[in-house]
C-alpha cells in the first residue's frame, strides 16, 4: 500500500524485528508555566526498533514534552528513563551524549557556517576537538576528519544536499535547513531519534527519501524513532504506534488503526474522520491475510 501524501513511499507493518522492550519511559511528567501545566503528567513508553508518532491538536504540549525530555527545559515532576537509566533533569547534551538525540520544529542550523561544517561539527569522536590530540596525534586527527568528511558526504547526498555542501546553511530554504538538520542529527549515531515535525516544508519526492531513510536506519542500525507529525497520512501509513496528547496528557496509544478510530482522540483531534466500512475491512485483513485453499 502506498501513502496518500504523494510521496508514493511504502506503508510500513509493525515492527516484528524490534524487541519488544522499552528503550524509553516517562511517567507523570509535568511542566507549569506560571498557571499554566503546559504538560499535565504525561506518561508514555517507546519501544526499542520502534517508529512511534506522537500527535495531538496544536498545544496539546508535544513540543514541550519533548523539550522537557531531552534536557531543554526542566520538569516539575515526574521520571523518565532511557536504556535503563534516568534522564530526569539531565542536561540536553549528556542525554544526546547517550544516543538520544533530538531535531527541532524551528531548525538550530548553524547559518554562518558552511552546510558541510555543520555536519562535522555533529560527529563523535574526533581527536582534534581537544588540544592534546590536536598537537600529539595529529595523524589519528587528519584520518578521522577523513572518515567524518566522507559520512556527511554520504548523508548529504541521501538527502539531495550535496551540491550544496559549501554553502553557508543559513542560505538554504526552509526545506533545506530541515533536512541538515536531520541529516546531521544521523551524524551522532543516534539510538533513539525524536524528530519535530519532519515533513513540515519539505517536498514529496525529498519526503519520501527521508521516510524510506527512517525505515532503512530502524531495519539496518535498529534506530528507534519518535516523532511529531501533523499529516495524518504519514501518521498513519508510517508508523508502528500512535500516541495521542491532549491538553498535556496522553490520551490514547495503540496501532495507527486502533487510535484512528478512538472516539476521544476522534472528539479531541481528528475531527470526525472516523474510518469507512472498506478501510476497516483493509485493516483487519492485513492483521489477518486470508489464507490460500492450500493453507486451508
Amino acid at each position: 500500500m502506498t501513502d496518500a501524501t504523494g510521496t508514493g513511499a511504502t506503508a510500513v507493518a509493525p515492527a516484528t524485528g524490534s524487541s519488544g522492550r522499552a528503550i524509553f519511559e516517562a511517567e507523570g511528567i509535568v511542566k507549569r508555566f506560571g498557571g499554566i501545566r503546559a504538560v499535565n503528567g504525561a506518561t508514555m513508553s517507546v519501544r526499542e526498533g520502534s517508529i512511534t508518532a506522537l500527535i495531538g491538536p496544536n498545544g496539546a504540549g508535544k513540543t514541550t514534552f519533548f523539550n522537557l525530555i531531552t534536557g531543554f527545559y526542566k520538569p516539575d515532576a515526574g521520571t523518565s528513563v532511557f536504556d535503563g537509566r534516568s534522564i530526569y533533569g539531565k542536561p540536553s547534551y549528556e542525554i544526546a551524549r547517550r544516543g538520544m538525540v533530538r531535531t527541532f520544529q524551528i531548525t538550530k542550523a548553524l547559518a554562518a557556517m558552511p552546510v558541510i561544517d555543520n555536519m562535522m561539527l555533529a560527529a563523535p569522536d574526533q581527536p582534534g576537538e581537544t588540544l592534546f590530540g590536536a598537537i600529539f596525534r595529529p595523524l589519528a586527527t587528519r584520518n578521522r576528519e577523513a572518515e567524518v568528511r566522507e559520512e556527511a558526504m554520504e548523508l548529504l547526498e541521501v538527502f539531495n544536499l550535496t551540491k550544496l555542501a559549501d554553502a553557508y546553511a543559513g542560505t538554504l530554504s526552509g526545506g533545506q535547513r530541515k533536512l541538515l538538520e536531520l541529516a546531521r542529527a544521523l551524524m551522532t549515531k543516534p539510538r533513539f531519534l525524536l524528530l519535530d515535525e519532519p515533513m513540515a516544508g519539505i517536498n514529496p519526492t525529498l519526503g519520501k527519501r527521508l521516510l524510506d531513510h527512517m525505515q532503512r536506519l530502524r531495519k539496518e542500525d535498529g534506530v528507534t524513532f519518535l516523532f511529531v507529525e501533523h499529516d495524518m497520512d504519514v501518521v498513519m501509513n508510517h508508523s508502528d504506534r500512535v500516541v495521542v496528547m491532549a491538553e498535556g496528557r496522553v490520551i490514547a496509544e495503540g496501532a495507527p488503526h486502533e487510535v484512528r478510530s478512538n472516539q476521544q482522540v476522534i472528539d479531541a483531534y481528528l475531527g470526525g474522520a472516523t474510518l469507512t466500512e472498506d478501510e476497516i475491512a483493509a485493516d483487519e485483513a492485513r492483521k489477518d491475510p486470508p489464507h490460500t485453499e492450500e493453507q486451508r
